[in-house]
């Protein structure tokens, strides 16, 4: 009888043990810096608990938790009509942060989901009241408008939306045609600009050639002209100087000639012109004075 006491007993107090650590389990929630747990005690919110270690009492508190960081969702694919009715496929990153985590929960029962249908009616919204190319060529304004009205909706969820970005825009498939035809024209007007443009640079390039050339030549010409000048010059001072000493030099000589040697340069000149064919010979007067001073007066008279 003692022995069936005591092994209830024990029973008693290992089930006691095994409540109170499912108890500590349930109690005891260890919640890190990025998480909170917003608590329900029998079904009334009590506010926001964590980070660390938050004790709860067990079957009267429920516990969500919720996660401030930073999250992405993906929009899939959506066709929608622009305001010049062309249908084109879209799809985008959208950013959310939670702000207030009470709010989040209390306010819509599953905020991403509602976020997500809210963003797909909002772009088809937003397409829509913007032309084909617009849409194309401005992505930006689009995403920040996605941006605002999503955050006025879920402002009130206590969601921030931080960011929005259009991802792929996929538009029918003549326009992309018409927009492939229309980069090929783009590229071959580049081309022909650029060729033109090396063309035009070209014929500049060689034309401030021609001119540097014929500038250098001309100046190569009147240094050469100079040089010419100056040589020529100096080369009449030259002679002048020359026919100048020569001249000094043949009357020097002559002041020292006598009548009788200048009187044989005359008979000299007589036998050239006796070589001659002519048969009329002209003497000047002053040969007959000369004779004189040659053969003498005695012989003369």
């Amino acid at each position: 009888m003692p022995e069936i006491f005591g092994g209830g007993l024990l029973c008693f107090v290992g089930a006691l043990l095994v409540i109170g650590f499912v108890f500590l389990a349930n109690a005891i929630r260890i919640i890190p810096e990025y998480q909170r747990l917003v608590v329900f005690r029998l079904g009334r919110s009590v506010g926001t608990k964590g980070p660390g270690i938050v004790l709860l009492i067990p079957v009267i508190d429920r516990a969500v938790k919720v996660d401030l960081r930073e999250q992405v969702r993906e929009i899939p694919h959506q066709t929608s009509i622009t305001k010049d009715n062309a249908p084109i496929s879209i799809d985008f990153l959208w950013y959310y942060k939670v702000l207030d985590p009470t709010e989040s929960i209390l306010q819509v029962g599953n905020f991403e989901s509602a976020a997500a249908g809210i963003a797909a009616t909002t772009l088809r919204a937003v397409i829509g009241g913007i032309p084909l190319d617009d849409v194309l060529s401005e992505r930006e304004h689009i995403n920040n408008m996605l941006r605002t009205r999503l955050d006025e909706v879920t402002e009130r969820w206590g969601v921030k939306v931080t960011n929005v970005e259009i991802r792929e825009i996929v538009p029918p498939r003549e326009v992309q045609d018409a927009m492939n035809r229309q980069m090929s024209a783009e590229r071959i007007r580049r081309a022909l600009v650029t060729e033109s443009m090396g063309d035009q640079e070209a014929a500049i390039n060689r034309a401030e050639g021609t001119k540097q050339a014929a500038v250098l030549s001309a100046k190569g010409e009147r240094e050469s002209n100079i040089l010419r000048a100056e040589g020529d010059k100096q080369a009449q001072a030259l002679r002048a100087e020359g026919f100048a000493i020569a001249l000094e030099a043949i009357f020097n000589t002559a002041k020292s000639v006598d009548q009788k040697t200048m009187t044989l340069q005359y008979f000299e000149t007589l036998k050239s012109i006796g070589s001659s064919p002519s048969t009329k010979f002209i003497f000047p007067m002053e040969f007959t004075s000369m004779l004189d001073n040659f053969l003498g007066k005695d012989i003369k008279k």
